[in-house]
């Protein structure tokens, strides 16, 4: 992409007083429009973290637990089935914390199924990054579930997955704002 197919030659906010481009105009310009342009075009695909490790509904609290220790993930989604990988909820540490250890739970005896969660906000891995942090900012969501055409799981996108994949500092930060605001904001 060059200058001229962005602004025509002439006087305008580009041109100094001798209508010459101010110094780094173009660089900042232009710099700005390819961030724009490689945000809009990515995919969320290119930032998720694929293949996450799954859970079954009837599983006990205490295998989730353990996986998320072994793997050192927050998340688990949980699937119709192996074979599947229909997505029908995600467990977080933070449920785990709250329905279970603050409601003194027995990790050894509670399925998993009955302190999931079952209300899910997703995207899908050829939806733009753009939606997805939308998606993720409007929802609160420190994670979301990456799924195909047929709701199977094929990846998650985390905090940690913008920070490091996305290389845009100011969205990254815009992002994490929304999510940590109180809803009382």
């Amino acid at each position: 992409m060059k200058e001229e197919d962005i602004f025509p030659a002439g006087p305008g906010l580009r041109s100094g007083k001798n209508g010459k481009p101010r110094p780094g105009f173009q660089a900042t310009t232009l710099q700005n429009l390819q961030n724009l342009k490689e945000t809009s075009m990515r995919k969320c695909h290119e930032v998720m973290t694929k293949n996450p490790v799954v859970c079954m509904p009837g599983d006990l609290a205490s295998k989730v637990a353990q996986i998320m220790k072994r793997e050192d993930v927050g998340p688990v989604p949980i699937v119709e089935s192996e074979q599947s990988r229909r997505l029908i909820g995600m467990v977080t540490d933070r449920d785990l914390a709250v329905k279970m250890v603050a409601e003194g739970r027995d990790v050894l005896t509670t399925k998993i199924d009955e302190v999931m969660t079952r209300r899910l906000v997703t995207c899908r891995a050829d939806d733009d990054v753009q939606k997805a942090l939308e998606a993720m900012g409007e929802n609160q969501l420190r994670r979301i579930p990456v799924v195909d055409a047929d709701d199977r799981i094929v990846g998650i996108i985390a905090q940690a997955d913008l920070a490091t994949r996305l290389n845009e500092p100011q969205k990254t930060a815009d992002v994490i704002r929304k999510i940590s605001q109180s809803n009382a904001d």
